[in-house]
């Protein structure tokens, strides 16, 4: 499952995935997000707020997540991945070959120095 939650003033978009990612978490999400992203042009940011990686359903939902990341990341500016999970750890290193966002990692602790970050110019 994956919760998301839409900061309209800062145009920021946190999800918290709590247990194995399914298909249509990211069907969900797309059906959120997709209109407020062609309204405002793209998000200043996009939290990944996990303390561990669930991993996948299966791998129809690895396929689906691998779609979103293509079809979004020219639309968002920057990402930060806070979270103690060492499987998330290495996303800014493994991601900045193929995302166009600036990535930066924190703590699963420093949920409000990732926010600020993520507010900054």
């Amino acid at each position: 499952m994956l919760n998301n939650e839409l900061m309209l003033d800062e145009n920021i978009l946190v999800i918290t995935p709590e247990g194995p990612l399914e298909v249509s978490d990211f069907e969900k999400l797309a059906e959120e997000v997709d209109p407020y992203i062609e309204k405002m042009g793209k998000l200043s940011g996009l939290m990944i707020y996990a303390e561990s990686f669930p991993g996948w359903d299966n791998f129809a939902a690895l396929v689906s997540h691998i779609k979103f990341v293509k079809d979004h990341h020219r639309k968002i500016e920057k990402v930060a991945a806070v979270t103690d999970s060492s499987f998330l750890s290495i996303l800014p290193r493994v991601a900045k070959h193929f995302v166009e966002a600036e990535i930066k990692l924190f703590a699963y602790q420093d949920k409000e120095a990732a926010l600020e970050w993520l507010k900054s110019g």
